[in-house]
C-alpha cells in the first residue's frame, strides 16, 4: 500500500517549509492521559491563536508577536513560554496589543470557536428587554466546549469567563460560530445532537438538531450563516438550513466516520474527511462529489475502508485563497492539495496529528498533536487568476442551481460550478 498515486513520485513533491512550533511542557505527575491538543483556532481579524495544550489548558498568544518569533528564531524549536515572554516584551509600553492568556477551563477541552458581534445583528429572540451581556463591535469571544458536555464564553482580550452554558451531556466534540456577527453559537457533541444558542440572549439555547443516529464529530457553518454542515459516526454528512433549523440533505459516499468538515470562502464547496482515507469535496448544493482527495492507494473497497487502515483522515481545513485544502492523517503526513488536483502539491511530516486550521490570511497552516504541541507551515502560495476570483464572486451570492440557469456557455457554466 502507498501513499501517492504509482505516477507520482513522492521525492518531487514539493516539502512546505517549517515556520516554528509550540511544544507543550512536561505533563504533571498526576495525569496520565488528557494531554492531547483536540483543536487549533485563529481568530477572525487575526490577533490571536488559540490551542488547547490537554489537561484543562487553553492558551491564546497574540498571533502576530508569536509569528514574529518565529522568524527571529528561523524554524528552531521554541516552547510555549518563550513566545508568550516575546509576546509581553513586544508589547510592554504599548496600547492597545492583545495580552496573553492562560486559561484553565476545569476539564478536558475538545473544541474552541472564536466569534466576534456585529451590532446589526440583533437577538433571534425578539421579546427581550434585558440582557445580562451586551456585546459591543470590537469584543472577542472564545467559545470552549469540554468534555463534561459543559461550554464556556470567555472574554478573548480579558480572560475573563463571561457564559457556562449548561445543556449537552456528552463531550462537546466542536463549536462554529455563525461568520455573521450574529453570535449564534452552534455545538456538536457525542450525545448526538447540535445544538443553537443564541449568545446575544445570554446563550440562550435556541434549537435541537437532531438525526444524527451517533457521536457528531464537527460542525462548519457556510459562509453566508445560512447553511450547516455537521458529519459524524456511521458515514454521517448531513446538511442543515439554518433559517429554518430544518435538514437539507444527507450526502451519500464516505465509508466509515466522517470526522471533519470545512467549506469554501465562496460556499461552493465543502470539503469533508473521513476515517475511510479519503476526503471528499462536494457540491452542498447539489450532493454531488467534484473532488476526491485519496491517501492510501490503492483505494481501500468499502469492506476494508471502514475499519483500521493506517490512513485515517483526522482534519480537513480549506484555504482562504478558495484554491487549496489540507488535510492531516495517520500517515504521519500533512497534505496541501489544489482544489484541481487530485495529487498533493505539498506535503510535510507530522506525527500523531489531530487538528488543522489556516491562519486569518490564509499563509500559515497550524496542526495539533496528541501530545498538546502545536507545529506550523507555510502555505502553498499562488496568485489566484482573475477567473477564479469572479468565480469566488459569483458563488458568493448564487447557488448552483441558480449559475446553471446563467445564459452563458456551457463551459463557463461547467467552471462556475466547479467541474473543471
Amino acid at each position: 500500500m502507498a501513499s501517492f498515486p504509482p505516477r507520482v513520485n513522492e521525492k518531487e513533491i514539493v516539502r512546505s517549509r517549517t515556520i516554528g512550533e509550540l511544544l507543550a511542557p512536561a505533563a504533571p505527575f498526576d495525569k496520565k492521559c488528557g494531554g492531547e491538543n483536540w483543536t487549533v483556532a485563529f481568530a477572525p481579524d487575526g490577533s490571536y491563536f488559540a490551542w488547547s495544550q490537554g489537561y484543562r489548558i487553553v492558551k491564546l498568544v497574540p498571533w502576530s508577536q508569536c509569528l514574529k518569533n518565529f522568524l527571529l528564531h528561523g524554524s528552531k524549536n521554541i516552547t510555549n513560554s518563550s513566545c508568550l515572554k516575546l509576546a509581553r516584551q513586544n508589547s510592554n509600553g504599548q496600547k492597545n496589543k492583545p495580552p496573553e492568556h492562560i486559561i484553565d477551563c476545569g476539564d478536558i477541552v475538545w473544541s474552541l470557536a472564536f466569534g466576534s458581534s456585529v451590532p446589526e445583528k440583533q437577538s433571534r429572540c425578539v421579546n427581550i428587554e434585558w440582557h445580562r451581556f451586551r456585546f459591543g463591535q470590537d469584543q472577542l469571544l472564545l467559545a470552549t466546549g469540554l468534555n463534561n458536555g459543559r461550554i464556556k464564553i470567555w472574554d478573548a482580550y480579558t480572560g475573563k469567563l463571561l457564559l457556562n452554558l449548561v445543556d449537552h451531556i456528552e463531550v462537546v466534540r466542536d463549536l462554529t460560530f455563525a461568520p455573521d456577527g450574529s453570535l449564534i453559537l452552534v455545538s456538536a457533541s457525542r450525545d448526538k445532537t447540535l445544538r443553537v444558542w443564541d449568545l446575544k440572549d445570554d446563550g440562550n439555547m435556541m434549537k435541537i438538531l437532531r438525526g444524527h443516529q451517533n457521536w457528531v464529530y464537527s460542525c462548519a457553518f457556510s459562509p453566508d450563516s445560512s447553511m450547516l454542515c455537521s458529519v459524524g459516526a456511521s458515514k454521517a454528512v448531513f446538511l442543515w438550513n439554518m433559517d429554518k433549523y430544518t435538514m437539507i440533505r444527507k450526502l451519500e459516499g464516505h465509508h466509515h466516520d466522517v470526522v471533519a468538515c470545512d467549506f469554501s470562502p465562496d460556499g461552493a464547496l465543502l470539503a469533508t474527511a473521513s476515517y475511510d482515507t479519503r476526503v471528499y469535496v462536494w457540491d452542498p448544493h447539489t450532493g454531488d462529489i467534484l473532488m476526491e482527495f485519496g491517501h492510501l492507494f490503492p483505494p481501500p473497497t468499502p469492506i476494508f475502508a471502514g475499519g483500521a487502515n493506517d490512513r485515517w483522515v483526522r482534519a480537513v481545513s480549506f484555504s482562504h485563497d478558495g484554491l487549496h485544502v489540507a488535510s492531516l492523517a495517520d500517515d504521519k503526513m500533512v497534505r496541501f492539495w489544489r482544489i484541481d488536483e487530485d495529487c498533493p502539491v505539498n506535503v510535510a511530516p507530522l506525527s500523531n496529528g489531530l487538528c488543522c486550521a489556516f491562519s486569518t490570511d490564509g499563509s500559515v497552516l497550524a496542526a495539533g498533536t496528541h501530545d498538546g504541541s502545536v507545529y506550523f507551515w507555510a502555505t502553498p502560495r499562488q496568485v489566484p487568476s482573475l477567473q477564479h476570483l469572479c468565480r469566488m464572486s459569483i458563488r458568493r451570492v448564487m447557488s448552483t442551481q441558480e449559475v446553471q440557469k446563467l445564459p452563458v456557455p456551457s463551459k463557463v457554466l461547467e467552471f462556475l460550478s466547479y467541474r473543471v
